[in-house]
């Protein structure tokens, strides 16, 4: 007879060894025993099923494809080891294995860190049973085998990973905040490999994770699924009802400083104050296939913006490009060099490149410090910082991105960043657009940086000042915005105040 999984944590030689006071679980204990398809305790676990499901009663036989929408600090991680522990110990697979297959529980997380901390959940929880232990034939960094030709593994959101196995389980941590630097769907594209090798083993497929904004695979099933019976079950709780040790005066003053932010990392409510910037049905038609760099040009004025880095944490980058006689503004040279590395090996670099397309005076964004200007002056070439801000920087690049009036080279850690971006309501009605908290910008800004100065600079040329007043008035009738032109007529620096006055374009 197989253990269930609620018997097993309440074991002490098995899962129990694990958890230091069982009482405090109850909450997860109930979400087990919706997975499972297990009866509920009493009215008490009923009710609060209902509660966070929005459904009458729990699916009989259990569910395999469930969401999970809980709070910061509510116990995620370790449950989702806990879950992975017990499908690869008391569940017999061994129907769904060819002969000399191993099957595969999947913990797929959003870093490298992450991953690890999960990675020393379940080996905690492994060794913490004296029956359970025996059960490990050999580890690695992110794998633990079990004899029962069972592997857990550890794995970050990558589909590339997880292709090729025989899949038993795929949890996916922390959902919402899946980002990378090699896509910009990630959640979607691990969900596209994950259900086939699903599909022939019956396997368990468990998003759990923080909710963030309304995007994503996570939202999508949310907004799908909860309340309704079928496919996929939907779980949504605060932190509280999850954690009941959490202290309330922590979360009341987190509601109390930010409430957007605290509402959904504490009560697991969606954001509804953060949108996609730019998608990336808007920005491929600009991107030119196999376009890498371009030659220099005779007789042709080149403009350039460089992002830099101390080289710990964030990439050094430049960007140069030229305004066609159209009004189009072409990204010649796209830069970036990724850390760590030395400062001022960089800037002798890009201080030869920019030489090279005759460039001796570029643009830094602002939060580059005064040692930016310092490093390039010797090197002969001038390097202010930016009047705009990044966010100011990002707004006047969509005018230019909409009317196609940017080409953009196909870099995709460049396509990945732009559409990332993600456009924030601050308090007094001001936007802030901002690469996702975790993530990156660089080489976003160094192109929003380059094109939007080199389209200023060309603004007499006409095309362009057409082009980016009908696009001014298209938003401006959609929007119900009061359309003007700033400063005599000068759309394009006139944008930046205009965006003041609406709240989204």
């Amino acid at each position: 007879m197989t253990v269930s999984i609620i018997d097993a944590i309440r074991d002490p030689n098995l899962l129990g060894a694990s958890f230091r006071d069982l009482s405090t679980w109850q909450a997860w204990l109930v979400v087990l025993r919706t997975l499972f398809g297990l009866p509920m305790d009493d009215a008490a676990d009923l009710a609060l099923f209902n509660q966070c499901t929005g459904l009458t009663a729990p699916p009989a036989e259990g569910t395999r494809e469930s969401a999970i929408v809980a709070g910061r600090r509510s116990g995620k991680s370790f449950i989702s080891a806990v879950v992975a522990v017990y499908l690869a110990c008391f569940r017999d697979w061994t129907s769904c294995l060819s002969p000399g297959e191993r099957g595969m529980i999947f913990i797929i997380a959003t870093d490298r860190n992450q991953a690890g901390i999960i990675r020393r959940y379940i080996g905690g929880i492994l060794s913490a049973s004296p029956v359970l232990s025996r059960m490990i034939e050999r580890e690695t960094q992110d794998e633990i085998h079990l004899r029962n030709r069972t592997t857990i593994g550890i794995k970050t959101a990558s589909f590339r990973t997880i292709r090729g196995y025989t899949v038993l389980c795929a949890i996916l941590e922390e959902t919402a905040f899946w980002r990378s630097e090699e896509s910009a769907n990630p959640d979607r594209e691990v969900l596209q490999a994950l259900r086939p090798a699903l599909s022939t083993t019956g396997g368990y497929l468990i998003l759990i994770s923080t909710p963030y904004s309304r995007r994503g695979i996570l939202w999508e099933l949310h907004k799908k699924n909860y309340g309704q019976p079928g496919r996929t079950l939907v779980w949504q709780a605060p932190s509280v009802t999850m954690n009941p040790t959490l202290d309330p005066a922590v979360i009341e003053a987190a509601l109390a400083d930010d409430p957007q932010a605290a509402r959904s990392e504490w009560l697991a409510e969606w954001r509804s104050d953060i949108e996609t910037f730019l998608g990336l049905e808007q920005i491929e038609p600009c991107v030119v296939p196999d376009r890498g760099d371009l030659p220099r040009v005779k007789d042709v004025a080149y403009s350039a913006f460089l992002d830099p880095s101390g080289g710990r944490r964030d990439s050094f980058t430049c960007a140069v490009c030229h305004v066609e006689k159209s009004g189009k503004v072409i990204v010649d040279v796209l830069r970036e060099r990724r850390p760590p590395f030395k400062p001022s090996e960089v800037v002798a670099e890009y201080a030869a490149l920019l030489k090279s397309y005759g460039v001796m005076s570029a643009t830094s964004d602002r939060y580059g410090g005064e040692w930016v200007g310092e490093a390039f002056r010797k090197h002969g070439i001038e390097v202010p910082p930016s009047e705009l801000s990044t966010s100011e920087l990002y707004v006047e690049l969509v005018p230019l991105i909409l009317n196609g009036a940017v080409e953009l080279p196909d870099d995709k850690r460049l396509l990945t960043q732009l559409t990332s971006l993600e456009r924030r309501t601050r308090a007094g009605g001001k936007d802030v657009i901002s690469h996702y908290p975790g993530s990156h910008d660089d080489l976003a800004n160094a192109v929003a940086g380059a094109c939007v100065l080199a389209s200023r600079a060309a603004v007499d040329s006409g095309p362009l000042i057409v082009q980016t007043k009908r696009t001014i008035i298209r938003y401006g009738e959609r929007y119900g915005a009061d359309v003007r032109p700033i400063g005599g007529g000068d759309f394009e620096r006139g944008f930046i105040e205009w965006q003041r006055t609406v709240k989204k374009i």
